[in-house]
Parts: C-alpha cells; structure tokens; sequence
C-alpha cells in the first residue's frame, strides 16, 4: 500500500545508525514492533509494513497452548505470505514447555525469529510467575533461556524484559548477563518496571546502563517512542542498538514510515489528512476481515483503533460512538464518507502519547515470590499448573 499523505518538512536529525544485526538477520533500519495483545496481529503487522520497514513481531503466543495446538493458537503464528521475516513472541514458565514450543516452531519452519517474553506486567500473567516476574528466578529464567536458545539452534532467539518488578526488586541487569551468556541474539529492555505498567517516564537511564553491561550482542530500546526523532535521541542517549516502538504506532501505522524516513537520513513525515487517515482505517478493517475471515469479526475489532486513528481530527463524539459500533464494512465506508475529510493534519494533537498508561501499583506475583531469588519446590509445581493455561495468545 503506497499512502499519498501530506508531507511535512522537519529538520535532519542525527547521524544514521548503523543496520542492525540479530543473528543471521539483517534490518536496514534498526526498529522493532513490540508484541501487543490483540493488536500486532497479521493485519496490523502487514498494514506497518507497508509504510515502512523493520521487523514486525507478533502478539504474545502461549508457550503451552503452541504445545498442544489450540486452533486459536495456530491462527496466531501463520503469517500472510508478504510477512518477511516472520517473528513470534512465546510467553512460558516452564522451561521444558518452552523448549517443546520453540521446537515446533523451527522444526514446522513456522518462524525466523523468536521472542520470549519477560516484560509482561498484567496480574494475570505475574500471578503466575511469568512475564516480568520470572527473572527474579536467577536459575528458571536461565534455564528457560538456556533451553530455548538450544531448541532455536540457528533460529535467531532474543529476549523482551523490564527493568524488574519494582525499584526495590530490579532484575534486568542480572538478567541481561544470563540471557547473553546464554548465546540470545538481543535483548530488548522496557526501561520500566512491572509496577509502573505504562506510567510515567520510561527510564533511558537504564538501557544505557543494560548497553555498559552487554557487550556481545545488540541491546533494543524500548518506551515513550512516540516519533522518529524520539528514537533518534533514544539511540544518541543510550547508545542502544535499536528501538522497539509499541503504543507510539497506535492508529499511526505511518510512524514506520517516519522511522525508516529518519534512519535513511531524510527529513520528511507523515502528516496525513483526514481522507488519508480515513483510507488507511478502512485498510485495517480490510485486513482484519481477511484475517479473521469474518467481515463481522474484522469490524469488532476495527472498533477499539477509532480513538487512536481519529487522536486529534475534527472527528464529532456522535461519530466516534457510531464507528465504535461499526459491523460491516459497506458501514464503515458510510460513516468514513460522512466526515470532514479534507481537514487537515492537525500537528501536535495528533501526536504524543496514546494507548492506555494505566497507575503504578503493586504488581500481583506468586506467595512469598520475593522471599528468594531461587525457585522453591512448592512454586516449581505451581509453575507447571500455570503452563495448563491454553488462552492460545
């Protein structure tokens, strides 16, 4: 898809990074999609990729629902012919469950890279164990690491973390010399805690301090990416190898564009009107019906993008409400057609920061999780009844 969209001229940043290496894959610009739940599925990922390039990981598959093949599970990890490399993040706690996914993966050629992910902070994955509560376990987060490297064999396999789960219990620069120790192909850092969730300030301090401690493989940046210049200033900051942007591209999908404009060393934007926002809406609800072969489904899920795409356009609250209800595409176009779309690109208010941030708050984990950096019998058989969740995603 090739978007017409008003560009804007801004001043040249930096000087541009070098290509950014994970294993045998080569990105010409160093930038990563963060794994989103119920977003960075096939459609989205095909809909940034046509804006601009990098590599484009999937929504968080379970490690135990991969193991025993749940159909929702295998819709998640196909991936449309045009996704080139494909990229799959596995969430586990148990280290044999883990390496069991990973196998599938490449022995099915299903994927050229994996991620695991050790940077989930909601309640019902940190209750568990998981997420960003794991690496407080020196010797489970080793010996997950450890098994899934061995399982990837030539399969590039990196790791997603966060600082740690609160500012009295950091993990990430232990972690970070296990996981590299361990032969991962890059770590990538959300300079947050699990007890922050989305809040605040995310703490570039820390990945320059990962970046000190990691020498082998590339660090990745992760947190308040919300421009290309903002990663520019993160790699200048950091000195991070790359940047992973999550909630920044929310209802833009054209930030990639941005991103790869800055990389390049060209100082144009996206700076799309509302006709050409509104053409790029109704691309995603077309991949989302295609990828849940279901025009109905396509359109429940186009709805929950309405206030990211429409952020700062002259987008009435009746009309939002309507397309928040949308249930068939010949709908959409209806609505779409009813708005003012030759407004222009309104600037700074359709920038910034966007998705959830949610409040800092004491994240739930396990009994007596913090009593002890080293997996206790009990929590080892707790584990292994976390692993039978089989939610596919």
């Amino acid at each position: 898809m090739t978007m017409t969209s008003t560009i804007g001229e801004r001043p040249a940043s930096a000087p541009q990074p070098a290509a950014l290496e994970i294993g045998p894959l080569r990105l010409d610009v160093p930038v990563v999609l963060a794994p989103m739940a119920g977003i960075t599925n096939t459609a989205f990922r095909r809909l940034c990729r046509e804006f601009g390039a990098g590599l484009y990981v999937s929504e968080m598959i379970t490690s135990r629902a991969l193991v025993e093949r749940t159909p929702e599970t295998m819709r998640l990890i196909t991936h449309h012919e045009s996704e080139t490399p494909r990229s799959i993040q596995l969430y586990g706690v148990d280290p044999k469950t883990v390496r069991e996914a990973v196998t599938i993966l490449v022995d099915e050629d299903r994927a050229d890279h994996i991620d695991l992910n050790f940077g989930c902070p909601v309640p019902k994955v940190t209750r568990k164990g998981g997420g960003a509560a794991l690496p407080w376990k020196l010797d489970l987060f080793r010996d997950i690491v450890e098994n899934a490297v061995s399982a990837a064999g030539d399969v590039p396999l990196t790791i997603k973390m966060r600082k740690g789960i609160d500012p009295d219990h950091l993990t990430y620069l232990e972690a970070g010399r296990i996981a590299e120790g361990a032969g991962v192909s890059s770590i990538a850092l959300h300079a947050r805690t699990a007890s922050e969730f989305y809040s605040g300030n995310a703490d570039w301090s820390a990945i320059t301090r990962l970046k000190e401690t990691v020498s082998t493989v590339p660090v990745l940046g992760n947190g308040d990416i919300w421009s290309g210049e903002d990663a520019l200033r993160m790699m200048d900051e950091t000195g991070c190898d790359g940047v992973v942007v999550g909630r920044g591209c929310l209802g833009r999908p054209w930030l990639f564009g941005d991103l790869a404009a800055v990389f390049t060393g060209s100082d144009t934007r996206h700076t799309p009107d509302l006709r050409q926002v509104a053409g790029t809406f109704r691309r995603h609800a077309e991949l989302l019906a295609e990828f849940f072969d279901s025009e109905e489904r396509g359109c429940r899920d186009i709805r929950k993008h309405v206030a990211w795409y429409f952020k700062g356009y002259p987008v009435g609250g009746d009309l939002r409400t309507r397309l928040a209800m949308v249930e068939s595409l010949d709908q959409l176009d209806e609505l779409l057609d009813s708005l003012p779309l030759d407004a222009p690109y309104p600037g700074a208010d359709a920038e910034g920061p966007r998705g959830r941030a949610g409040t800092p708050k004491r994240p739930v984990l396990p009994e007596n999780w913090l009593a002890s950096r080293a997996l206790a019998t009990q929590e080892a058989s707790d584990l292994s009844e976390a692993e039978l969740d089989t939610s596919g995603g």
